[in-house]
This record gives C-alpha cells, sequence and structure tokens, in this order.
C-alpha cells in the first residue's frame, strides 16, 4: 500500500484530501453519505464573529465547467459554531480545519480568539478574501500590507497552526504569498475563486443578485496549477491547492505542482461520495505508477 500520510505545519492528516470550505458544511452533513475518518480533513463554513444571512438569491449560478457563487459567508456565528463543534466534531476521526473571516481586523482577532480555546479545531484558515470595509471594500488579500498585518495579527491570536486561504485576484500571487509567509504563516491554500459573472441574455441582467460572483469548479483548474507552481517557487511553507480537482490524476498533477494536500470543492456538490472515491482512487492510482509516498511528489515538476 502507497503511503498517503503527510503533514501540514505540525498536523499530521492520515491522506492529503480535504474537502474545502464552503462546499462540506460542517462535515456532519456529508457523514451521511460515508464515514468522514475516511478523508484527510474537511475545513468548515467560513465562520465570523457574528451570525450571517449571507447574500440575496439568486446566489448561484451553473457555467461551462464550473459554477458561480455569491453566498456572502452565510455562518450562524462563532459561538454556535464552537458549541456544534464540541457536539458533534470532537469525535468525527477527522482533521477539522475551521475557516475564519471577517469584515475587520477586529473582527478576525475576535473570532480566533474564541476558536483558540477550542479542542475540536485542528488548524485555522484564515480567508483573506473578504472585503475590508475599513478600508474601502478592498479584499485583505489584494494588497500585501493588508495581508502582512492581518496575518501577524491571526499569529498573535492563536497558537493553533495558521494556514493562509489566497486570493487569486492579484496582479502577482508570489506578492500575497510571499508577504503572508513574512508574516508567519504556517502553511498556505490556493486558489480561492476567481471573480465572474453570468449575463441572462433574454433580460439583458445579471444572473446572480450581487451581479460579480466567484468562479469555481474545472474551469479554474488551470489557473489554480499555475499559481500553486509560482507560489511554491516563491516560498518555503507548505501548500494545499485547489480549484476544479475531480480526480485522482488532477491531484496528481496539483502535485507535482507544488501541493503538499489538497482541497476538494465544488465536486462535492453534484458527487457527495466523491471524497471516499478520491481516497480509493488516489490508493490505486500510487500503485499503478509504482509511487510508494503521495509527499514524495511535491514539486516534482520537470522542465527542460
Amino acid at each position: 500500500m502507497a503511503d498517503l500520510k503527510i503533514k501540514i505545519a505540525r498536523v499530521e492528516f492520515k491522506n492529503p484530501i480535504i474537502m474545502a470550505s464552503g462546499t462540506f458544511g460542517f462535515g456532519a452533513e456529508y457523514g451521511r453519505f460515508y464515514d468522514l475518518n475516511i478523508l484527510g480533513g474537511f475545513c468548515t463554513k467560513g465562520m465570523t464573529i457574528n451570525p450571517k444571512d449571507g447574500n440575496a438569491s439568486p446566489r448561484v449560478a451553473e457555467t461551462p465547467s464550473g459554477m458561480l457563487n455569491s453566498v456572502g459567508l452565510q455562518n450562524p456565528g462563532v459561538d454556535e459554531f464552537i458549541k456544534y463543534g464540541n457536539q458533534n466534531l470532537k469525535n468525527c476521526g477527522t482533521r477539522v480545519i475551521a475557516n475564519v473571516a471577517g469584515a475587520s481586523l477586529e473582527d478576525y482577532m475576535a473570532a480566533l480568539t474564541k476558536i483558540d480555546k477550542s479542542d475540536f479545531v485542528d488548524m485555522i484558515e484564515l480567508n483573506i478574501s473578504c472585503p475590508n470595509v475599513k478600508q474601502g471594500g478592498i479584499a485583505f488579500g489584494v494588497d500585501p500590507k493588508s495581508t502582512f498585518e492581518i496575518v501577524s495579527k491571526a499569529k498573535k491570536a492563536t497558537k493553533k497552526p495558521l494556514m493562509v486561504k489566497l486570493t487569486p485576484n492579484v496582479s502577482d500571487i508570489r506578492v500575497s504569498a510571499k508577504a503572508a509567509e513574512d508574516a508567519g504563516a504556517d502553511a498556505l491554500s490556493l486558489i480561492n475563486t476567481v471573480g465572474g459573472m453570468a449575463i441572462d441574455y433574454k433580460t439583458k441582467r445579471p444572473v446572480l443578485k450581487t451581479i460579480y460572483g466567484g468562479l469555481s469548479g474545472p474551469a479554474v483548474k488551470p489557473i489554480a496549477l499555475k499559481m500553486v507552481n509560482q507560489v511554491y517557487n516563491t516560498v518555503k511553507i507548505p501548500i494545499v491547492g485547489m480549484g476544479g480537482i475531480e480526480t485522482a490524476e488532477d491531484i496528481l498533477e496539483f502535485f507535482i505542482a507544488g501541493s503538499a494536500a489538497v482541497q476538494i470543492g465544488t465536486a462535492n456538490f453534484y458527487d457527495p461520495n466523491i471524497g471516499k472515491r478520491l481516497v480509493n482512487d488516489l490508493t490505486n492510482m500510487l500503485k499503478k505508477c509504482n509511487i510508494d509516498r503521495i509527499s514524495d511528489l511535491t514539486g516534482s515538476l520537470i522542465v527542460d
């Protein structure tokens, strides 16, 4: 049997397959389809200090080879999440990564301080694609100075390993990655959704109520592979790659580009069993390719 174990920022995972934030609820929802213990881990929905209703509908639209969403971080708030986690996630059998979001530095720090005390959370994923309301609504992750500031403060607010989720909606993601690393990030996850829109030609109106949304799914995979490889050649901390992953072959490509683990997102919506399937498929693929350890593939891209 091939060795699927990986280690990200002091946290050991039984395999590199992690379910992405916003696509897996709080885990228990998918636990009705298969044993979550099969997975390496999962990221929770983006949590904010206070409850959020999210954006008005329609807020999801199917696109060729992908989907647009503008859900708007709908969540019950950190306090409810902690109550839920204490009841349902302490013995779920897999790693729990809490995704944290906010509209200001104060919001982020308040949420992190509370989650830091939760023993069922193994790692924090900091979503810096959120608009900073005190800085004109520009996303924290777009400005390297803001990235450095929020990651620096986050490191002081929690003792848990900190993974920073990078937005692709920048001129050069390597600059953002380096800023996060310099600020003390233990790992990076990328990419978040790519900005896009859909139009109904019959009504001449945008499909999404918010006009614009985030594109995910197979359509963004080439962009994600490029950015993972760019960041791998820029930083020394581990990278968790994501963007359109559907198959074991996709996972191998992300590892070769530089990933130390992967996240599965949009595919969960149309195949609730994909986590279980990918663990099996990846095991068989490594055996077929005579690969003893998945970790040996990280950054093995050959450029002539």
